[in-house]
């Protein structure tokens, strides 16, 4: 019956990936099956880590984050856990080896989401590298299924691509982060004063992020590939089209790719997979 528990825990973190995220639950789909339960797995617990910090106001989120970090080592150690998600989640760690140090990093920059509203270049950096990019590595975990040389060698591919996605949602979130939040993760920008040159500043350095991480894409194993070119292609139209924006309009509303402009970009990238032009 431990099978039944297992299977559940993992069908509790695939309901939380497809309420949260419609990008991330098509680039899942295009994933083979075997990868898809790890991968539900990894985002459903980060999901739930980032609400933490972001939506439960009316409690105490310090020891909310707290009791999260305590519960995650603990089935971690145990290999169970009553919560279904962690439940989950521990079971991929266990199965492609996935480093203590990636998961202590990401709860790390959640925790600083609780009471840091400014970032320098040093801090930002450290929240990037925990809240982004070792979720690149953790799925880069599954999709090698412990083939560490070529986790070594896509290692850092993974991180830019993690980057991008993650800056990216800061410049389509500024509206939230900076208004409601009172947050402002880019250091040495004035979002008082946000100009067309802090944006195209951020912009360049995103771009150069993107670039690194599509080199990385184009050596993933069969059957994670296509899963993952179809998330970078949903953020890079996000990305152009926060290009096109000017600067005081994306500090008044956040710019969005339309659920039907998400299905012909999956549409397009099936095809280019099968004309083997990614």
């Amino acid at each position: 019956m431990m099978n039944l528990y297992d299977e559940t825990s993992f069908e509790c973190s695939k309901l939380i990936t497809n309420k949260y995220s419609t990008s991330f639950s098509l680039g899942i789909k295009a994933f083979d099956k075997k990868f898809r339960y790890p991968i539900y797995a990894i985002y459903g617990f980060v999901r739930y880590a980032d609400e933490i910090v972001d939506t439960f106001h009316e409690h105490n989120k310090l020891q909310l984050i707290s009791d999260f970090r305590r519960d995650t080592f603990k089935a971690i150690e145990e290999r169970i856990s009553l919560n279904p998600v962690i439940h989950a989640f521990q079971q991929v760690v266990h199965r492609y080896g996935i480093e203590p140090e990636l998961i202590d990093a990401f709860l790390c920059s959640m925790e600083m989401d609780l009471d840091k509203k400014a970032y320098d270049d040093a801090c930002y950096r450290k929240y990037v590298y925990g809240s982004a990019e070792v979720i690149g590595l953790m799925c880069l975990r599954v999709f090698l299924d412990n083939n560490n040389e070529l986790y070594q060698e896509l290692l850092p591919q993974a991180r830019s691509l993690g980057a991008a996605f993650q800056k990216v949602n800061f410049l389509r979130d500024i509206k939230a982060d900076f208004h409601e939040r009172g947050r402002t993760y880019f250091p040495d920008v004035d979002f008082n004063n946000f100009t067309e040159q802090n944006k195209q500043a951020i912009e360049a350095d995103i771009q150069l992020d993107f670039d690194k991480g599509f080199e990385g894409i184009k050596n993933l194993p069969n059957g994670t590939r296509l899963g993952v070119y179809i998330a970078y292609v949903y953020y890079l139209q996000l990305f152009k089209k926060i290009n096109y924006t000017p600067a005081n309009i994306i500090l008044q509303k956040r710019i969005r790719i339309s659920d039907t402009r998400k299905m012909g970009l999956y549409v397009k990238a099936v095809l280019q997979q099968k004309l083997n032009v990614i």
